[in-house]
């Protein structure tokens, strides 16, 4: 098995393969997270700044176990995952509930830092492939692109839904048309790595409206099932998927399993 040297150690690909349990558990960490971090600012009453601080926190120190593992673990990437969801989500929803900065500006300065993040990660790597994130360097900048995706999907969401009026039932058709539209772009030979990012960004809002239509109530045009109900069922599915993912042996994988762009 091909390996990366790391202050000693030998260091394996830290994501998972890109497969259909990948996204599902992707769109489901989106849900849980938006739902969650409302459960917590609304519900419980926290508020989104203390939401924000005490998810900031969790994020910090899970991800630091994150970075200091040497491999792919499921159970520690995808809870990072879900922080990340969360807090991104909460930065977009500083900006525009306490900072009353606008969805249309917050949406383009997003799209500027990701941007720029993939500017740097690509001048520095030679790659923005996720299939041999294999130094600490590459996974800063994976994480940090993780991030602006989640601050970027949710600005964007906001926006369609919200501002131009589409509304959650209607933004789940929308997003699930646009990721189809990327994957049969991708299937036809479009490029991996664009088509790859491209949908991370869309299953946000995709997730964040899926989430919204559940729990939100009848009047407003949602199944009502409630936040807790919502987040709960999600994250039951999404850890008996990281159990099968386990037991299967996912988290050693080969960096160079799949060719990157």
């Amino acid at each position: 098995m091909q390996v990366t040297r790391r202050l000693g150690r030998s260091m394996l690909n830290k994501v998972p393969e890109v497969t259909l349990v990948f996204w599902l558990i992707k769109i489901m960490s989106t849900t849980v997270g938006e739902t969650g971090a409302d459960y917590l600012a609304v519900h419980v009453g926290l508020g989104t700044s203390v939401t924000g601080l005490i998810m900031a926190a969790l994020l910090t120190a899970v991800l630091t176990v994150q970075l200091r593992r040497d491999r792919y673990v499921p159970w520690v990437y995808w809870l990072t995952v879900v922080l990340v969801s969360i807090v991104g989500t909460q930065i977009t929803d500083v900006l525009t509930d306490k900072l009353e900065i606008s969805l249309y500006a917050s949406t383009a300065v997003f799209t500027i830092a990701l941007a720029a993040t993939f500017a740097i990660w690509f001048a520095l790597e030679r790659t923005l492939s996720i299939h041999s994130i294999v130094t600490t360097r590459r996974e800063a900048f994976y994480w940090a692109a993780i991030l602006f995706t989640f601050a970027l999907g949710t600005a964007a969401g906001d926006l369609a839904t919200e501002a131009l009026g589409l509304g959650f039932n209607v933004g789940v058709l929308v997003f699930v048309a646009l990721i189809a539209g990327v994957a049969a772009a991708y299937a036809l030979g479009a490029n991996e790595v664009l088509a790859f990012w491209i949908a991370y960004i869309l299953t946000r809002p995709l997730g964040a409206s899926f989430g919204d239509m559940l729990s939100q109530s009848r009047d407003y045009g949602g199944l009502g099932f409630g936040t807790v109900y919502t987040s709960l069922a999600f994250l039951a599915v999404i850890i008996a998927l990281l159990g099968w993912l386990s037991f299967e042996g996912g988290s050693e994988r080969n960096p160079e399993a799949s060719p990157g762009a």
